[in-house]
């Protein structure tokens, strides 16, 4: 998708050097998807990385369905004593089941009887969890959420409710975890963030921890003025 290039023009922008990958049986990655394939693939890659790469930081960026991913990835991270250096979640959900049932595409079925039997029980029945809410409380690095309240695909109060069961979690309780909203007015939507004239400020803050005039606290962030 071009957002997802537009984002990887701004980091790369920034100074860092941006890996990404088709998952399996996507692009040109031969093989079927599957939660437990995709992160082993992302396993695979971020040991790759980590080989390569020094004594430079890894951060892990998952956007969507990619926090699912990135989630499960560094909770296996942090498992094995190899947490990334940052975890960035950009519109996250709690669970895939909260998120199927909170789509779009959902809206008019779910108000039926038989709903979640019919639709929600075979996605889980099936091994599909993407539990980003279970997997934060077994994260120790830092963790930063960005969310846009206008986002149509993965509410804002999924995003929301992922930071209030992160942020008291005994495997935070020596990194910072932060929640940065983007304001409705600002128009990013589910994709847009990246557009953000305060992304790099944002992310130079929470990565680099520079001095207090340059960062304030970042949780109140996103409520700006609708622009003319």
């Amino acid at each position: 998708g071009d957002h997802r290039v537009e984002l990887y023009k701004v980091l790369s922008s920034l100074g860092y050097h941006v890996v990404t990958f088709d998952y399996r049986g996507w692009g040109d990655s031969v093989g079927t998807p599957s939660e437990r394939g995709m992160t082993y693939d992302a396993l695979h890659v971020f040991d790759w990385i980590k080989a390569r790469s020094g004594d430079n930081p890894v951060y892990i960026w998952g956007h969507s369905l990619g926090t699912g991913v990135a989630t499960n990835l560094v909770r296996r991270l942090c498992e094995r004593e190899t947490p990334p250096d940052a975890l960035i979640l950009e519109s996250p959900f709690t669970n895939i089941r909260e998120e199927a049932k909170s789509h779009p595409f959902s809206v008019i079925y779910r108000y039926f009887p038989g709903f979640d039997w019919f639709f929600l029980d075979p996605i889980t029945s099936s091994g599909i969890k993407f539990a980003n809410d279970e997997n934060v409380k077994h994260i120790s690095c830092p963790l930063l959420i960005l969310h846009a309240e206008d986002d149509p695909v993965v509410p804002f109060q999924l995003g929301r409710k992922l930071y209030s069961i992160a942020a008291p979690a005994r495997s935070f309780r020596d990194f910072k975890v932060q929640f940065v909203p983007f304001h409705s007015d600002l128009g990013y939507r589910h994709k847009y963030i990246y557009k953000s004239p305060e992304l790099p400020r944002i992310l130079s803050c929470f990565l680099k921890g520079r001095g207090a005039p340059d960062c304030p606290a970042l949780a109140g962030h996103g409520r700006q003025p609708r622009e003319p």
